[in-house]
């Protein structure tokens, strides 16, 4: 199980447009097993599909694509009708240039922009238009169109850089997922800067595909964290593969051909290390199995590697502020 887990920050900042509108959202938030609890405590995560499920229901409840965010509602079914506009352009750059021109129909939208810097691509959002305080629907829309980039083609856009015209947010540790690249604030612009290569490159989709990517998009396109070319990324594919016999770093450095010492350096240079990386993913096994399936705490602790139950317990409320039996009671 490769999927990374939602931070609640991620939950709290999407629901604070519908409370912005005076719109009750509780009874979406039960339907979907979503209790207060899990809102209330920072370390909470949610599974991918959950906050798939939660980003829908709020567009529907709303009646707005932006979710609260915008001067003016953007009508559920917008985002799939500007792909139909863009499905039968020759390459990615048609494409884009082509949606951009389609939201620049509608009065107030965000403005959403494609300029070449020589060999590079710059695509940037204008939010000034939005009441966007924990910069949800900007980046948002930065990984929607990114992702909608790549789906076009094909293949996975490279990101070479994020800009963010405001200051590093305090949940910044979960940016790698959304913007697998070098990051930077308090820039000029937000925005995305890739190779202009892949802009000359061929649609490989067309009505039949669409049909099928439109059943769960754009909303999926939020909740499945982007797989990424960081050492990170590379390490959580190679260990989600096995969680019953985790290599040591030693192991895992002769694997990828570098040594221990320039092993901790990179994770280091990432933000992370080696023990906060099979951390991380053993909280997200253990929360896709909790939501899924009948094991047993103590059979989920062994599965997971821990010797026993009660150091599963207290790693799993380090994590998410609630113990296992408590988490599982919110998801029934």
């Amino acid at each position: 199980m490769r999927e990374r887990t939602i931070a609640s920050h991620f939950v709290r900042a999407a629901l604070r447009g519908a409370e912005r509108r005076g719109q009750d959202y509780s009874a979406l938030l039960r339907e979907l097993g979503i209790q207060p609890a899990l809102l209330d405590e920072p370390r909470a995560r949610l599974a991918p599909e959950q906050f798939t499920r939660l980003l829908q229901g709020l567009w529907l409840l709303l009646g707005d694509e932006y979710m609260g965010f915008g001067k003016r509602r953007s009508k559920p079914g917008t985002f799939a009708m500007m792909c139909h506009a863009i499905i039968h352009c020759r390459t990615l750059e048609k494409a884009l240039v082509r949606g951009m021109l389609f939201y620049d129909l509608f009065p107030d939208a965000p403005g959403v922009r494609l300029h070449q810097e020589g060999e590079w691509a710059r695509l940037s959002i204008e939010s000034s238009q939005l009441w966007d305080p924990d910069h949800f629907l900007t980046e948002s829309l930065l990984v929607i169109w990114h992702r909608l980039g790549s789906w076009l083609i094909g293949q996975r856009i490279r990101l070479e850089e994020a800009t963010f015209s405001y200051a590093e947010p305090a949940h910044i540790g979960e940016y790698d997922l959304l913007f697998p690249c070098p990051r930077h604030f308090e820039a000029t612009t937000t925005s995305l800067l890739f190779h202009s290569r892949y802009l000359r490159m061929p649609l490989l989709q067309d009505e039949r595909t669409l049909k099928q990517f439109l059943q769960h998009s754009p909303a999926d396109l939020l909740a499945r964290p982007d797989g990424g070319d960081s050492l990170t990324s590379r390490i959580r594919r190679l260990l989600g593969r096995d969680c019953a016999h985790w290599p040591d770093l030693e192991q895992l450095a002769q694997h990828l051909h570098i040594s221990p010492q320039t092993l901790r350096r990179h994770l280091r240079e990432e933000g992370t290390s080696f023990q906060e990386l099979k951390d991380h993913l053993r909280r997200d096994l253990a929360i896709y199995h909790l939501g899924r399936d009948e094991l047993s705490t103590q059979a989920l602790a062994e599965q997971l590697g821990f010797s026993e139950p009660s150091a599963f317990h207290r790693a799993f409320k380090k994590w998410t502020g609630l113990t296992p039996g408590a988490y599982r009671a919110q998801e029934s």
